[in-house]
C-alpha cells in the first residue's frame, strides 16, 4: 500500500481533517497506529469532527452577533434573577427545535444583549442558522428594502434561519411598515422557528409602545405564545464577564 498515494487521494477529495489525521497515524510508531476497522472509524470521525466546527465557524461569521459571547461567562445568581439551570436548560437547545421565544428584559447594562449572543454563539455550535440584527439595524434594513424592492428576499432570508434575535426593542419608535414586517416575520416562525427579543421596557409595556392596539394584539400574541422570560435584574456589569 502507497501511503503518499492514499494521502494524495484523499486531498483530491477535500478530506482534510481525514488526511491529516492519517497523517498523524503513520508518524507513530507502527506498533501504535490502529489497524483495520478502528483506523477507518478514527478517520470519519475527525473528518466529521472538522466539517462540524467549520459550519459552526461559518454560522457565526453569518449571524453578526453584537459581542463575542460565551455561555460559560454568563453571571448566573439571585441577584440577576437568572440561575444556572435557566442556562442550562436554554443551552440545551430544545427551544430552537420547539421553535420558542425567548423574551429578555431587564434595565440598562444589566448582561440581555450579552445573554441573547451567547445563546445565538451556543445555538450556531450546535449547527442551527442564526440571525442577530439590533433594532436599529432592523428598521434600516426593512426600509431600504421596501425602497430597493428587495422586501420579499430580505422576508425569505430571515425566515430560513432558525434563530432570529432582535436586539433593543422599544428604544426606537416603529412606524406602520416597519410594525407590519415585524408581525409577518413573527408570524412565519409562529410555532416553527425560534426567536429572543432583548428589551429595557417590560412585557406588559410593549402594547403601549406600539402604539396601535389591532397590531399589537396581534403580535403579542404570536411573540408571547409559550415564551421563555427572563427578566434580569441587578447593577449594570458593563465592563465585566456577563
Amino acid at each position: 500500500m502507497n501511503t503518499e498515494t492514499t494521502l494524495g487521494q484523499l486531498t483530491t477529495l477535500k478530506l482534510r481533517a481525514m488526511a491529516e489525521a492519517y497523517q498523524q497515524q503513520l508518524s507513530l510508531p507502527i506498533h501504535q497506529q490502529l489497524d483495520g476497522h478502528q483506523m477507518i472509524a478514527h478517520l470519519a470521525q475527525a473528518e466529521l469532527l472538522f466539517r462540524k466546527n467549520e459550519r459552526s465557524a461559518g454560522y457565526l461569521r453569518l449571524a453578526r452577533l453584537r459581542q463575542e459571547a460565551y455561555p460559560e461567562n454568563v453571571i448566573c445568581s439571585a441577584e440577576r434573577n437568572f440561575s444556572k439551570q435557566q442556562l442550562a436548560e436554554l443551552m440545551l437547545g430544545n427551544y430552537i427545535r420547539n421553535g420558542q421565544p425567548i423574551l429578555v428584559c431587564g434595565p440598562t447594562g444589566v448582561g440581555k444583549s450579552y445573554l441573547a449572543c451567547a445563546l445565538g454563539h451556543q445555538a450556531c455550535t450546535q449547527g442551527y442558522k442564526t440571525m442577530y440584527l439590533n433594532m436599529n439595524k432592523f428598521i434600516e434594513r426593512i426600509t431600504i428594502s421596501k425602497l430597493d424592492g428587495t422586501y420579499l428576499r430580505l422576508l425569505s432570508q430571515i425566515e430560513k434561519v432558525s434563530l432570529l434575535i432582535l436586539d433593543d426593542f422599544g428604544l426606537a419608535q416603529l412606524d406602520t411598515t416597519v410594525k407590519l414586517a415585524l408581525l409577518q416575520i413573527i408570524e412565519d416562525r409562529y410555532e416553527k422557528k425560534s426567536f429572543i427579543i432583548t428589551s429595557q421596557l417590560p412585557v406588559n409595556s410593549w402594547h403601549d409602545h406600539l402604539n396601535d392596539p389591532s397590531l399589537a394584539d396581534a403580535l403579542l400574541d404570536r411573540m408571547t405564545a409559550n415564551a421563555h422570560r427572563i427578566e434580569l435584574k441587578g447593577n449594570s456589569l458593563r465592563g465585566k464577564k456577563l
